[in-house]
Formats: C-alpha cells, sequence, structure tokens
C-alpha cells in the first residue's frame, strides 16, 4: 500500500517525469542513450564551454557479429557543435571533456571527440532579481520578527518581501 502525502492529489506527477518520458525517444534517434549528457552539459564541461559548445550526437561504432557488448563494449564517438572561433580550444581541450563525459557516466562510453563548426544557440540568460521595494522589506521584517537566527531571518525577509512586492 503507498503512503499519501498530505496535500498531495492522488494522480498528480512531477513534471520532470512527463519531460523525460517525451524527450527521451528524440535523444535516442540522436544515439544518445540518455538524456543526461544534453540536460548537464554544462555541469558536464563547465559554463564556459558550454556557452559554445553542444552535443549533437553520440556514433556507436557498427557492432561486429557474435562480439558479446557487455563483455567488450566499444566506445562510441562524440560529436559536438562548436562556435568556429573556439573550435581549436575544444580540440585541444578534448581529452579533458572526453575524460569529463566518461566520469559523468561512470564508465568509459566515449573515445574520441568531433567537432561540427556552427553557430551554437545562445543558452538562456539568467533574470536578473530587481531591487526590493523598501516598504515591502519592512514589512517582511515586522511578520518574520527577531526570534531566529540572523542567516534564515535574513532569508526569510527577502522572500517575505518578493512575495508581498508581488509580480
Amino acid at each position: 500500500m503507498r503512503k499519501r502525502c498530505p496535500g498531495k492529489i492522488p494522480w498528480s506527477r512531477p513534471l520532470a517525469d512527463l519531460v523525460q518520458a517525451a524527450i527521451d525517444p528524440v535523444l535516442t534517434r540522436q544515439g544518445f542513450g540518455h538524456s543526461g549528457l544534453v540536460l548537464f552539459w554544462d555541469d558536464i564541461v563547465g559554463e564556459t564551454l558550454a556557452a559554445m559548445s553542444q552535443p549533437v550526437k553520440v556514433q556507436w561504432p557498427v557492432r561486429q557479429h557474435g562480439r558479446a557488448a557487455e563483455n567488450d563494449p566499444v566506445p562510441a564517438t562524440l560529436i559536438v557543435r562548436v562556435e568556429t572561433g573556439f573550435a581549436l580550444e575544444l580540440q585541444h581541450l578534448a581529452p579533458i571533456v572526453i575524460e569529463r563525459v566518461n566520469a559523468h557516466f561512470g564508465w568509459r562510453c566515449v573515445s574520441r571527440l568531433l567537432l561540427k563548426q556552427g553557430p551554437v544557440a545562445a543558452p538562456p540568460l539568467a533574470r536578473r532579481a530587481r531591487p526590493l521595494d523598501k516598504a515591502a522589506v519592512t514589512a517582511a521584517e515586522t511578520i518574520v520578527g527577531g526570534a531566529i537566527d540572523e542567516p534564515l531571518r535574513l532569508a526569510l525577509t527577502r522572500l517575505g518581501a518578493r512575495v508581498l512586492a508581488g509580480p
């Protein structure tokens, strides 16, 4: 019997489950066995490299007849689109990128990078928080009070000010 969480609708599911189910078939056609490489590219290679590159496809070699893939898996080639002016830099960093990708998956799945030069979609810009309204900060400070420790009080005050200020 499943335990019910109070306040949770029985038929509700996390959005990530639905998105994952929609993304995985598309990525499988591109050779990605798992969406982690695309979704976590900036975590794997770092923000600087991720801004100038993006994984396009994982190209697995054709299996030899009679060769057991579990015993001796042949690593794949990772095809990466890279900005034209940054291709030489990424070519020099290829061993590091391959090492990071393999460390992310926990096995030697990629042995080579193939670079395709071209425009890379710009990453979404981070939204800058607008300055807090003084009246909202004052109202939030009175609601929060002073009975809790300092870092928690400041965090709750900022949160309360944002909520009180509205959209």
